[in-house]
């Protein structure tokens, strides 16, 4: 098969895992990504390059460099004509590859080095001892040459007003909205999604570059004890994702022209397929529905059909693992069976959650895999806000018969049906449950009741509750489908 020259490919993959003792051992997130870059060139064998067509870093929330790229070649000794730095949102590294695979495929560009990183764990050691790290700052006035992507949107001020502004506090009432929706009983429903969990912990294990290996059992992780505290109803902490650690990764495209001059291998090509880039309606109140994503379900639909596969022609998996309703959604929405093997890597919690980076990890894995299994192809999808901007990616080291193909059917996503929020003041009297949490103290105490209420009229409204007592009355059994009093404030009773 004869190869078009301008044809994308990754070319070499980075990722690193390190595990400060303390504060004089811990790395920077430049130094991270330094390390994963070094990395990913001498996976591609070309080590010893020195000049790159562009440095594209996704957004870190741990340190801010202004231009990150700009430090990682001066790290390496690289030439680079252009640094760039991405907006956030955990699909962000899959849409990068897919911007990138984009401007190879166009000739703008030829080799290209896409990173990330978090130090997120030292940051935190750090605030906790009141020690001031030694990293870098930047004056105003230095920015990257090019800014990729579009600003993430979380919350309406409606929200906001209501304290409802965290994936800690969302992600669970997806949870409980898809629990009804199966018919389960709590108990059932958090054996059922434990089991999920155990499964990815147990791919963890088996990944060098997973930051928890120790394969924790179904049963460890619905155990509420003094290590794994009730956050957000149903989930304690083993089912939320994990930020606190230090992490980067890499990854070095380039077209076939260029890997060719360059004397890459071919066995260390993975070509990117396809890829697709939508969203939701931009905010959870205006979703027609907590247990259905309709965007994942049409953007998925078009990668694949881009690549000229079904669902089932993919062997390998990685779904955005932030919580469990998150994967529950994905396989959902691609028409997966939830109890295949639905990670590379071991998800979010287990292997690693680096905040917007995370993705780098999986797509990192997956062409490690996909070496190893050059007939089968790979799909990744990322996921940022709580459910809300995707990107998917299919990959293989089998060339594409018909070039890298990408599509946004964003417009057909935004013609379907929309909720309506209606005001505390409209919203007072009769309610039905459709999703709900309860958030938890440290200590381990309900303390407040968050909960997504439809009228009658179908207009969504917001409750919330302070009160101990009530929040501990929401703990038993399923509220969703109950009928409840909203107060003119927005203040909830069962």
């Amino acid at each position: 098969m004869t190869l078009d020259p301008r044809l994308p490919v990754i070319v070499g993959v980075g990722q690193v895992t390190w595990r400060a003792a303390g504060l004089d051992d811990a790395l920077s997130p430049v130094e991270l990504m330094t390390a994963a870059t070094r990395a990913a060139l001498h996976d591609a064998g070309i080590g010893a390059v020195s000049d790159v067509d562009s440095i594209r870093v996704v957004e870190l929330l741990s340190w801010r460099y202004r231009d990150p790229a700009r430090f990682v070649a001066d790290a390496l000794g690289l030439r680079t004509r252009e640094t760039a730095l991405t907006t956030g949102g955990g699909n962000t590294p899959q849409s990068l590859v897919s911007r990138t695979a984009r401007d190879i495929a166009a000739g703008t560009h030829d080799l290209v080095v896409l990173t990330g990183s978090e130090a997120w764990r030292t940051r935190m050691r750090a605030r906790k001892q009141g020690a001031t790290l030694p990293w870098p700052t930047v004056p105003e006035g230095i920015e990257p040459d090019v800014m990729l992507g579009t600003p993430l949107e979380m919350n309406l001020p409606e929200e906001l007003a209501r304290g409802i502004d965290r994936p800690i506090q969302v992600y669970p009432m997806f949870e409980t909205a898809l629990r009804a929706a199966t018919g389960r009983a709590p108990d059932a429903h958090l054996v059922h999604i434990s089991e999920l969990w155990a499964r990815f912990a147990a791919v963890a294990a088996d990944n060098p570059n997973a930051w928890i290996r120790d394969a924790r059992s179904a049963e460890q992780l619905r155990t509420v004890s003094a290590s794994n505290r009730m956050i957000g109803l149903p989930y304690p902490k083993s089912l939320n994702s994990n930020n606190d650690v230090d992490q980067g990764a890499a990854v070095v495209m380039c077209s076939v022209e260029r890997a060719r001059s360059l004397g890459i291998p071919r066995d260390r090509w993975v070509f990117v397929h396809s890829g697709a880039d939508c969203r939701e309606h931009t905010f959870i109140s205006h979703r027609q529905d907590f247990a259905e994503t309709p965007a994942i379900r049409l953007g998925g639909k078009a990668a694949l059909a881009l690549a000229g596969l079904g669902i089932d022609d993919v062997a390998l998996i990685d779904l955005y693992s932030c919580f469990p309703s998150a994967v529950q959604l994905g396989a959902q929405s691609l028409g997966l069976d939830l109890g295949g093997q639905l990670t590379r890597t071991g998800g979010l919690t287990f292997a690693g959650g680096p905040w917007n980076n995370y993705v780098m990890h999986a797509i990192a894995t997956m062409v490690s895999d996909l070496r190893a299994q050059p007939d089968e192809y790979g799909l990744v999808w990322g996921n940022g806000g709580y459910v809300t901007k995707h990107s998917f990616g299919i990959y293989s080291a089998r060339p594409p018969a018909s070039g890298f193909r990408h599509a946004a059917p964003q417009d057909e996503i935004d013609a379907l049906p929309r909720r309506r929020l209606a005001p505390p003041t409209d919203a007072a009297g009769p309610a039905t449950v459709e999703a709900y949490t309860v958030m938890h103290r440290r200590d381990g105490a309900p303390e407040r009741v968050i909960a997504a209420c439809l009228l009658s009229d179908g207009r969504r409204a917001w409750g919330t509750s302070e009160d101990g007592d009530e929040a501990r009355r929401w703990c038993d059994g399923e509220w969703v489908h109950r009928t409840v009093e909203l107060a003119p404030d927005g203040t909830v009773a069962g």
